[in-house]
């Protein structure tokens, strides 16, 4: 038997669209057996937009990988324990394709190495901000070039909680990419420029009081808050209790504050206050950064 435990992801991180991402504490396990046919079983709080079957996104990339490397497919049986909700830009679909990607890369013989994989994984994503984090841990940035992908882990184990707050709604990616502008003004590219190299730096210093200045963003949170009612207020009253900063997680739904561990339980509680004024429900999670990203273990 083999176990993949994968971590929750966070894209962008405000300035770092489609480049930057990080892994939280919080996973989808799957365990998998040599079976006579392909089988799924689904179990933990989330399993409703699961297909039980070979439309699976975990089969499909375990297939992609049999089919690059030449080895015959093998029937599995896969538990999918599901803690991670879907649809709300924590990176769900991410950890199937991580899972399944390192678990026929291990029935296979190990032939790729980790790049391979992400360059695979990335294949099926359309780009590596979940990825990256998914499979190496910590907060990354992932650069891709003409001839592959380049993940540079910034650091694994910062000095803050990880804050998530999750409207009680689903936000598809597509409906969320289609809001966005098909073309940029120049100091708004500048300006995410500048930003991204902050917090960058800002991380690796770990100079955490310029992260509400090194988070900000013009490409894409603007224009995603009109789908997420009391978003801007909600970001903008984390940082006012006490969190370094806050941003849009991945394309949303998902909230995330970046705060010191003694406001952490104040910074969730404003931030479902504020969406509450606009008839939103939501759920806080205190996270920690996950430092290994996604595991396999054999039994």
């Amino acid at each position: 038997m083999l176990i993949v435990k994968v971590p929750a992801t966070s894209a962008n991180l405000g300035p770092g669209f489609d480049c930057m991402g990080l892994a939280v504490s919080l996973y989808n396990i799957f365990q998998i057996e040599i079976s006579d046919s392909v089988k799924f079983k689904l179990k933990g709080k989330y399993t409703r937009f699961i297909a039980p079957n070979k439309r699976n996104i975990f089969w499909k990339s375990a297939c992609a990988l049999w089919k690059q490397v030449g080895f015959e497919p093998k029937p599995l049986k896969v538990t999918i324990e599901s803690y991670i909700p879907p649809t709300r830009g924590l990176g769900s679909s991410s950890t199937a394709v991580v899972a399944g990607l390192l678990t026929a890369n291990a029935i296979a013989g190990y032939p790729l190495k980790k790049n391979e994989l992400l360059k695979l994984a990335t294949s099926f994503e359309g780009h590596p901000d979940n990825v990256t984090p998914a499979l190496y841990g910590g907060i990354t940035l992932t650069v891709m070039t003409e001839n592959g992908i380049i993940p540079r882990v910034l650091v694994k184990n910062p000095k803050f909680k990880a804050v998530v707050v999750i409207p009680d709604f689903l936000l598809e990616t597509g409906k969320a990419r289609k809001i966005l502008p098909s073309h940029l003004a120049r100091k708004d590219v500048t300006f995410n420029c500048s930003r991204v190299g902050l917090l960058v730096d800002c991380l690796i210093r770990e100079d955490y009081d310029l992260l509400k200045i090194a988070t900000q963003d013009k490409i894409h949170q603007n224009q995603r808050a009109s789908l997420i009612p009391g978003m801007a207020d909600a970001l903008s009253q984390a940082v006012q209790n006490g969190a370094y900063g806050a941003v849009l997680s991945g394309s949303g739904p998902t909230l995330l504050a970046f705060s010191p561990s003694n406001y952490a339980p104040r910074v969730a509680n404003i931030m479902k206050q504020e969406l509450s004024k606009h008839s939103l429900k939501a759920e806080s999670l205190i996270l920690d950064i996950d430092s290994q990203g996604a595991v396999i273990l054999e039994k």
